[in-house]
């Protein structure tokens, strides 16, 4: 079970207050899809599993949950959790390193997550939510600022230094497909003890 009692503010408060941050409106509105802010906010008090993601994709921009795509599904297969699991928000915690869709840039690419999000909300939220039983770093942004190491590969190769309290892992999407196959320990050595501590977490 979860150990200790979250401090500092009211979760509850803090998600009002970040779903109506209008913090990078005039940056979105200057990217090549000029879309207005939409913090997805995905937590409260209790939950045991902590998912740090990099940022919304289009997708979830337009749906308000996270995750809602094939690397949601693929994050899912990773986990051992079915979909009813992973949205209970009294289990599951999910605070991406940007809660709004950065945009994509002239040529169709992702942009990275606003840095000045992570400034703004990273610590308060986890000072009002933490302790996690489990955390999960998706991706190299929240690697860095989690752990501080810079370079994916090195980081999840010594997951077992982390683990079992945090599992370092590869964004779940597409793009790193090649880097799954590349990297078949991955699935071999990783995934079976991920799922493991899940599955204790949320016992």
């Amino acid at each position: 079970m979860k150990t200790g009692m979250p401090c500092g503010e009211d979760p509850g408060q803090l998600a009002k207050e970040i779903a109506g941050c209008t913090l990078c409106a005039a940056r979105f509105a200057a990217t090549a899809t000029a879309h207005a802010p939409r913090p997805v906010v995905w937590f409260r008090t209790g939950a045991r599993i902590l998912i740090v993601g990099q940022a919304p994709g289009a997708r979830v921009h337009a749906s308000g949950r996270p995750f809602t795509d094939a690397s949601g599904d693929r994050l899912r297969d990773w986990m051992g959790v079915d979909e009813a699991t992973f949205y209970d928000r009294d289990r599951i915690a999910i605070v991406p390193m940007a809660f709004c869709f950065p945009g994509y840039d002239a040529k169709g690419a992702d942009l990275p997550p606003p840095a000045l999000c992570a400034e703004t909300w990273r610590a308060r939220v986890l000072a009002a939510l933490g302790p996690f039983e489990t955390t999960l770093l998706v991706g190299g942004a929240a690697i860095r600022w989690h752990l501080g190491l810079r370079g994916l590969t090195a980081a999840v190769a010594g997951w077992k230094t982390h683990a079992p309290r945090v599992f370092p892992l590869p964004h779940p999407s597409w793009r790193n497909t090649g880097w799954l196959k590349r990297n078949p320990w991955f699935a071999e050595d990783v995934l079976p003890a991920l799922r493991a501590r899940v599955k204790e977490s949320l016992r």
